[in-house]
């Protein structure tokens, strides 16, 4: 009897057309700001947030905080899952296309710092890497760093020692405000921005905090990591 109830008591959630768009728009991985799921659900900010507060309740959604912004996301792997069966049986949500009120140059949102670290497009497409290939592991923000993982940073050239005796955390997400996923950073991050731009493989544009991804540093990058960039 518990498991239908709560069987019924989720399928009541996802029943409600401003929650199932809000959960829809999620389906991609991205984590957005209560404003852009209210857009897209169309309805009011203090609707939304009432929509949000339950679907977090029901660990459909999580909260991801950077700096005095809260992005949403789906809490897990399964619930996107669940979504898309969902969507094999009903006709997927429709949520509000939202408007480009503001477009990121191409070039900052390719590669750009965040702080001291790498940010944009490539950065977080080299963390997703890292995590594929097994030199990083994530748990939410916390990462830590494989055996591996130990050994190919230290070929490149980074000072781990350094790292792990310094006052900062050694790895960990830092949520990237373009691509809405996580980019790395930390000490691990700092460091492995500061020797990209010594071995010039990214150069300092004239506009504040765009870097340039030289072709020197695409080869070198697929050398050193396996990253295609």
């Amino acid at each position: 009897m518990e498991s239908a109830l709560q069987i019924a008591r989720m399928a009541a959630l996802l029943g409600d057309p401003a929650r199932a768009a809000m959960l829809w728009l999620l389906i991609d991985g991205r984590a957005r700001p209560a404003g852009e799921l209210a857009f897209a659900a169309n309805v009011s900010a203090q609707s939304a947030s009432g929509h949000l507060a339950k679907l977090v309740e029901a660990e459909l959604l999580r909260v991801e905080t950077q700096g005095r912004h809260r992005y949403y996301c789906l809490a897990s792997h399964t619930v996107g899952i669940a979504l898309e069966s969902l969507a094999a049986i009903a006709p997927q949500p429709v949520p509000r296309a939202l408007p480009e009120s503001r477009v990121t140059p191409p070039a900052m949102r390719f590669a750009r710092s965040c702080y001291d670290h790498l940010a944009g497009e490539l950065a977080v497409q080299m963390l997703a890497h890292f995590e594929e290939t097994g030199l990083l592991s994530s748990s939410e923000k916390q990462m830590a760093l494989s055996v591996e993982g130990e050994k190919v940073f230290r070929r490149f050239g980074i000072d781990m020692d350094a790292l792990r005796g310094a006052r900062r955390q050694l790895a960990c997400g830092c949520l990237d405000w373009s691509e809405r996923r996580f980019h790395l950073g930390g000490a691990l991050g700092a460091a492995l921005l500061q020797s990209l731009v010594e071995r010039k493989w990214l150069l300092r544009g004239r506009e504040a905090r765009v870097l340039q991804l030289t072709p020197r540093g695409r080869q070198g990058l697929k050398e050193a990591f396996g990253v295609e960039a």
